[in-house]
Parts: structure tokens; sequence; C-alpha cells
């Protein structure tokens, strides 16, 4: 039984943590209950403690207190989404209480997840139960309860805390009347536990899971055991493709086995991953580019590989161009640079799509992050573009209800700038903000002004069902066209057209004054267009202007106002 955790093994936990979760990632995102494609909850805790856990694998920290810190700040700064944010949250809060500290035991443990639960707590402005943050409050208390009958034994609080958890997290679907109806347990909550079972196995001495993109060392093909003449096809070839279709691999998998040898697919529902033996490696990738979009590729020669090997000469590999790019960055790493100040005022927004990004600039946006559902940025990016910004003031402009705990992180990250995030949940919100901001008026004046056109905007949105889901009334099946009103459900269709003439019809749209219709990145302009003479007829008392947004996942963005 382990009696002490030091710095070596919570790096170590948190990298086998990220592990778990990077490897369960889809199942937390199913647990959504929204059926829109969105900035899912299972991506971003995965990619916020990913961050963390390449942080220490840099580090090697060997004290609990660095550890813990160095978790923290990469946490911090890597968080996307609320629930990125909170999971930073819980583990700044754990940082806290470990300072100074060397090693903690049982006790410590269970302080430190106290800490944690407070600290999310106190951040987060209207705690909802049924959440993470009720998961991990029973857990923390049941940890506490543990830490006192074996003081000694952090596996066993630990194991004890999960174990609470896993009550709490069941009954989530009670507490939460949306989770109810939904009938599954909270996203979050679920990956906050992947995460702590994750470090528990870890201390335990569990390897880390399989499938992920954390194992220490991928296995490789040893070559030392070829002879280049025992080498049937020339190019061990490797590469990932998010897919665009929903076609099976079954043609693509007869067509790789015709062109070579050593195939295996890798898939899942998001990409798949190919490993192939074969003479004629741009052949594969032009065909695997039917099935979607070519994300990795890694080309290696066998057979020189194996000639170098028998001459006892360095085997030449893909690995040596990141080996050169770690060195690079090892040896110049990138320092943080803060634009002096030439104005007192400067914004940020986030926003996806280049017509939504020039609306901003157009409008005196300083800096455009690109990101929104589905690519929700972290705290790291929006930080970057305040540095950027020359400015005293910088308004952040987050666009996006998932994407402002992580802009608010950024308050007290800026150094020389007062940072100032205001909570707009839409594009239209935060194009109504930045029309309004006066170079000459007081930030008070300001902030009540811009603050103030978030509640004349009415924001509508058509988008499409990623998964199959009774929600509120509605029976939506995968492929529904979804018209959404303020992030609530305003109705479905399988006709893209029906469901617009509904939404012109709409009171938010009669009684506006003006309308401004964003098209996205699969709208053809004639299609647009078409939409435009729609709302324009449904809607006669109405300026209404129409614009190419070119954002993804959402056909239409509409502001009535």
């Amino acid at each position: 039984m382990r009696e002490r955790i030091d710095g070596a093994s919570f790096a170590q936990a948190i990298i086998h943590g990220a592990a778990s979760i990077n490897l369960q990632k889809q199942h937390i995102n199913e647990l959504n209950v929204f059926p829109v494609p969105d900035g899912d909850t299972g991506t971003n805790m995965s990619l916020t403690i990913s961050t963390a856990a390449a942080e220490l694998q840099k580090k090697q920290p060997h004290t609990i207190s660095e550890a813990a810190a160095t978790n923290a700040s990469a946490l911090l700064r890597g968080a996307r989404g609320n629930s990125g944010v909170i999971l930073s949250l819980l583990f700044r809060g754990f940082a806290k209480a470990v300072k100074d500290k060397d090693t903690i035991d049982g006790r410590d443990l269970a302080i430190a997840l106290d800490f944690g639960v407070a600290a999310a707590y106190k951040a987060v402005m209207k705690p909802a139960e049924g959440t993470i943050l009720t998961v991990s409050r029973l857990a923390a208390a049941r940890a506490a309860d543990a830490a006192r009958k074996t003081p000694n034994d952090p596996e066993g609080v630990l194991e004890a805390a999960i174990a609470e958890g896993r009550v709490a997290l069941e009954h989530t679907t009670e507490m939460n009347p949306v989770l109810k109806k939904a009938g599954v347990v909270d996203a979050g909550g679920e990956g906050f536990l992947v995460i702590l079972q994750g470090m528990l196995d870890s201390l335990r001495g569990l390897p880390l899971p399989e499938g992920t993109d954390q194992s220490p060392s991928e296995q490789k093909t040893d070559y030392a055991a070829i002879a280049a003449e025992e080498i049937t096809f020339t190019f061990d070839t490797v590469f990932i493709v998010r897919k665009t279709t929903n076609k099976g691999l079954e043609a693509f998998e007869a067509y790789l086995n015709s062109i070579g040898d050593s195939l295996v697919i890798g898939e899942d529902d998001d990409c798949f991953k190919v490993h192939v033996h074969t003479d004629i490696p741009g052949a594969a990738l032009t065909e695997a580019q039917k099935y979607g979009t070519l994300e990795l590729a890694k080309i290696e020669n066998m057979r020189t590989q194996a000639e170098d090997l028998a001459a006892g000469r360095h085997i030449q590999s893909t690995d040596d161009l990141e080996d050169a790019h770690q060195h690079h960055e090892e040896a110049a790493p990138e320092e943080r640079t803060v634009a002096a100040p030439e104005k007192k005022y400067g914004v940020v927004a986030v926003a996806a799509g280049e017509g939504l990004a020039a609306v901003f600039r157009d409008l005196g946006a300083d800096g455009v992050i690109s990101g929104g559902q589905t690519m929700n940025p972290s705290t790291d990016d929006i930080m970057k573009e305040i540095d950027a910004t020359p400015a005293e003031i910088v308004f952040v402009l987050p666009n996006n209800k998932n994407i402002i705990m992580a802009a608010e992180q950024c308050t007290r990250l800026a150094e020389g700038k007062q940072v100032v995030v205001l909570p707009t949940k839409s594009i239209p919100q935060g194009i109504s903000a930045l029309m309004v901001m006066d170079p000459e008026a007081s930030l008070e004046a300001n902030t009540a002004a811009m603050t103030d056109a978030l509640d004349r905007v009415t924001t509508s949105e058509i988008t499409y069902a990623a998964r199959d889901s009774d929600f509120d009334g509605f029976a939506i099946k995968r492929g529904d066209y979804l018209a959404l009103t303020e992030h609530q459900l305003f109705g479905t269709d399988r006709k893209l057209d029906k469901l617009l003439q509904r939404l012109a019809e709409a009171e938010s749209q009669q009684s506006a004054e003006f309308i401004n219709i964003f098209y996205g990145e699969d709208v053809s302009e004639k299609d647009a267009q078409k939409t435009l003479e729609l709302f324009t007829q449904c809607c006669p008392n109405a300026e209404i202007t129409l614009l190419a947004g070119g954002q993804p996942v959402y056909y239409y963005m509409i502001s009535a106002e």
C-alpha cells in the first residue's frame, strides 16, 4: 500500500488520467443532452488535461507542490469550454492545498480535493447542482471521511472518493431536469471521475490505457529483424483521415489490400487511422480523401532503413523531424510578448468563418480568434490575442456560452492590461456590442452600453441533429434540420426551406426592425439569396441584410433587433 504521493507519482497520475479520458472522450461526448453538434464535454476535458500531461512530461517534477503547480498552470492556460475551466479550477484549489509540500498522505489528499471543490464553487457565479460540481463536492466529502479512518492510505481515500462520486453521478439524472428528460448522467461529472480513476490506476501501478496519444511509445516496426530483400513493399505508410462521409470503409480496405500488405485500420465515429506497406503511398492517400480530410501522414522507406541498419548507419525516420522540431522548441522557447498600449480600448472576438471574422475586423476588432461550436479556443489562445492587442483596456467577446468561462480566466493572467469579458453568447450579440462601443466614453459607460446591447438582439440559428434524441417534446432524428432561438429548440424539419419559413414567420422576426442573415460554409450563394427573398417577403417591415459568414456547423445565423 502506498502511504505517500510525491511529485513524480502525481505527474504520472495526471498523465494516466489524461490517457483515460482521451480513450473515453467520445462516450462522454455522447452524454451531451442537446443533439446539436457542439464543443463536446469529453473533447474539451481531454484537450484541457492533455495540455497538463504534456507539460508534466517535459518538466518531470519531484515534489508534489511543484507537480501540482505545474498541472494547475497548464490546465488554466489549456482550459477549453466550461467543463475544461471547471476542471482547471478543481486542480487549482488542489495545488493551493499542497503548496510547499514534498509529499502528501491520504489526509492531505482529502484536504486538497476539498480545496479544489471550494475553488470551483467560488469561481462559478451560479453553481448548478446535478453537475460536475455536485459530483466533485460529494466525492471530496467522502474522501474526508475515509481519511479520518485511514490517513496514511491515499489510494484508499481516492478510491472512496470515486465510489461516492459514482453514486452522486447516478443521482445527477434526478437532480437536473434537463438530464432527466434525456435520461443521461452529467457529462462533466463522468469526465472528472474518469480522470480520477485513471489517477488511481496509475498509483496502483496499472499500465496506461492502450489506443491513446499519451502512451509512452508507439509500437514500431522492428527493422533490425528485416532484411531488405524480404521487404515486399517499400513504404511503411501511416495516416489519419477525418471523416466527411458516412461511407463504410470496406471498399477502401479492399483497395489497400490490392496495393499493399500489413494493413491495419482503426476507426471511430469521427476518423480512421491506416497502417499499410505499399509501393505507391500517394495512391493510398489519394483514395483516402474520398472518405474525408487527410490530417496526418507518415511515410518511411523500409528498404533504405534496412540498408542503413546493415551498414551500421543511423536509421533515418520521420521521428528525426519531430526530434529536430522538439530540439528547436527546447533551445528557443516561446517568450510571452505583450504589445505596448497605443490606445485606450481594444477588442478581441471569437468567431468561426472568414466572413464573420471580416465583419468583426471591419467594426474595429483588433484580434479575431478562430473558434466557436466544435472548436472552443483555450484560455491561452485568447490570452495570446489579448497580449497582442495594443490597448490599455481589452474587451473580450466570446460569442459562445461555452467559451465565456475560458475567457474570464484571462482577467487574472493579463499583465499590463485590464481585461473586460462581456458575456456574449452568440455572434450577433458580439456584433451588437461592438457597434455601440465608444472610444471616447468611460470604461463604466462602455461596459454598460455594450451589455445593454446584448438584450436587444434575438439570435436564431439553423443547424442539424448530430444524434437521435427525444428532447423537449421533439422526437429528433440524426440529420434533421434544427432551428434554435436564443439557444432553445424552436423546431425541427427534414426540409430546410420549410423550417426557414417557420422561423421567418416567428414573432422575433416579425417585430424586428433590422435582420441580419449570416450564411455558412455549407450554403451556396444561390440558396442564400433564396433565403433572403423568403425573409424579405415574410418580414416586409424589417431592413434585411445578407452576409457570407462562412461559419461551420450552422447553415444560418440570424439576428433580429
